[in-house]
């Protein structure tokens, strides 16, 4: 599958293009245009193989996704995220497979399974808010961040600890463990923080923004508007 990022790296667009019997998965709503050649089919995802259409809640959680195919001719379609930020690559294989922020899932070719069963999912082990996907099978994963993808690789022994809303994706390769995380930053946003201690062989992929503070940030501009206009 022919592919290009464009527009790196804060406005990042992924346009494929794809030939006959070519198909590309990506999160509903990702979509930015496509040509009519294209057949277009929504699922809902569950681990590893396709579930009937319909709303699945997964702690509080849906993910829906729609299968772009070339059946009878080529066709391009281009996909984003909400985030401002970059769009990245990576290469799942059997030996190799990630686990990544459900927020951060752009598309993937549809050799690649995304389990939302595992615990990391169902149970919100990384936070409040936060949910992984378990990434296996074989294919490119395209993967979209909140600002610049800062980059790790850790050999075996080596440890991160990363902040849980500035982490994007990791090696199914790496241990990790989940702690909640106290200081000063936690008690001046009055939130519960949570981090991730990581430890290789594998990559770690990092946003360098966090959009969970720029909502902060943004309501501590228009929250005395808002009283203002409630007395």
């Amino acid at each position: 599958m022919k592919y290009e990022i464009k527009y790196k790296p804060a406005y990042s667009l992924l346009v494929v293009q794809l030939t006959a019997g070519e198909a590309i998965t990506a999160e509903a709503g990702a979509m930015t245009y496509m040509q009519p050649t294209l057949e277009v089919k929504t699922h809902k995802r569950e681990k590893g193989f396709w579930g009937t259409l319909g709303m699945t809640i997964v702690g509080g959680q849906s993910f829906f996704i729609n299968d772009f195919t070339a059946n009878a001719a080529s066709g391009e379609a281009a996909f984003s995220s909400a985030p401002l930020g970059d769009i990245d690559v990576l290469e799942v294989r059997p030996e190799k497979g990630f686990i990544i922020q459900k927020s951060a899932y752009v598309a993937s070719q549809r050799e690649v399974l995304l389990d939302i069963q595992w615990q990391g999912f169902t149970k919100g082990l990384f936070g409040q808010g936060l949910f992984m996907i378990k990434v296996t099978g074989t294919g490119l994963l395209f993967i979209n961040t909140f600002g610049a993808i800062d980059k790790h690789t850790l050999n075996a022994g080596e440890r991160l600890i990363v902040d849980n809303h500035h982490l994007v994706a990791f090696s199914d390769t790496c241990q990790y463990k989940v702690t909640k995380f106290g200081g000063i930053k936690e008690t001046i946003l009055g939130g519960e923080g949570f981090v991730t201690e990581i430890t290789g062989p594998g990559e770690i992929y990092i946003q360098t923004k966090n959009i969970r503070e720029l909502a902060d940030w943004i309501w501590t501009i228009i929250e005395p508007r808002v009283q203002a206009r409630a007395r």
